[in-house]
């Protein structure tokens, strides 16, 4: 079965992109959600239109995205967690963490799936990560654990 993604679906593929899947995990579970769409001849001439719509408020949310990077650029984001005496953390640090902190410092929501993390984080110190808020703002913003 054709179906046409309207967001993005981890494993199967991205927001408006025409993939193949079995005829169950469509009629079953994606298009209910309202995950997707079948393919047929009219959905794919809508499909166009979703693209440009989608493309006009990406470009609208562009500048807001800037500004966001310009507000954290310098910024030093503070994540606590719980350690051992030798500064290894009970743990890792993931990237819900980090949203939840920027939540919570600086008043600024990003989704967890558009952060980066290098590497694991399993020690107290300080780390840089990527925020990839569109396709033309990268930024990278630096953290410190600390010991809860």
């Amino acid at each position: 079965m054709e179906i046409i993604l309207l967001q993005d679906v981890d494993n199967v593929g991205g927001k408006h992109e025409i993939v193949s899947v079995r005829d169950g995990y469509g009629r079953n579970y994606l298009i209910p959600q309202k995950l997707a769409i079948i393919a047929n001849a009219t959905n794919r001439s809508r499909l166009q239109e979703l693209r440009k719509q989608d493309s006009r408020r990406e470009a609208e949310m562009l500048d807001h995205y800037k500004e966001i990077a310009e507000r954290i650029k310098e910024a030093t984001l503070k994540v606590g967690a719980k350690a051992g005496t030798t500064g290894k953390i009970f743990g890792s640090v993931t990237n819900v963490q980090i949203a939840q902190a920027l939540k919570e410092q600086f008043d600024i929501e990003i989704d967890r799936r558009k952060i980066a993390l290098p590497d694991e984080v399993k020690t107290l110190g300080s780390y840089t990560v990527v925020l990839n808020l569109h396709p033309e703002v990268q930024t990278e913003l630096a953290f410190e654990v600390v010991q809860e």
